[in-house]
């Protein structure tokens, strides 16, 4: 099983360099020169760094055999990578990787099921899960302590208290 921890942005100046959506507690580990990252789709890798660094608040990267801008855009949302087990395990017990959470089976506190979580998306706020109800819709939910209070990864599910009218359009 692979775990993703970046995502190619757009091309960084004329040289071949890519920006990156870091998905990583780690990024100076994960990306540095010489690390070799797969990808999906994989027929676009598997890339090496060979360069990383900063400009302003944004990471870029520059992969080996990727000499200018055109072959950079190419690249361009490919997802980076690595085996579930190269990456460790969370240091805080409140902290998740995308793989654990997808699948699980959202419960509201009063206990009726309200779907399954299908995707994690990485918003500026923060988290946002993706949850599938049983009438086929998704409704995006904040992963903030109070709306989702519990995350029971052995009972593959998380309890909810979401807002009033949060799910009501939805099934």
């Amino acid at each position: 099983m692979e775990v993703v921890v970046g995502r190619i942005g757009r091309p960084h100046g004329v040289r071949g360099e890519v920006t990156v959506e870091i998905r990583t507690d780690d990024p100076d580990t994960r990306f540095a020169a010489g690390s070799v990252l797969h990808t999906d789709p994989a027929e676009r890798g598997p890339l090496i760094v060979a360069a990383a660094g900063r400009s302003g608040a944004v990471t870029v990267l520059r992969f080996d055999g990727v000499p200018d801008r055109n072959a950079a855009e190419t690249l361009r949302g490919t997802l980076l990578v690595v085996d579930i087990d190269e990456v460790p395990d969370p240091l805080d017990e409140d902290e998740y990787y995308d793989h654990q959470l997808i699948g699980l089976t959202a419960v509201h506190i009063d206990g009726h099921t309200l779907g399954q979580v299908t995707d994690v998306l990485h918003l500026p706020a923060s988290p946002v899960l993706s949850v599938r109800t049983a009438g086929a819709a998704d409704v995006l939910v904040p992963f903030v302590a109070a709306i989702v209070p519990t995350v029971d990864l052995a009972g593959r599910r998380l309890v909810m208290d979401p807002p009033d009218g949060m799910f009501d359009d939805a099934s």
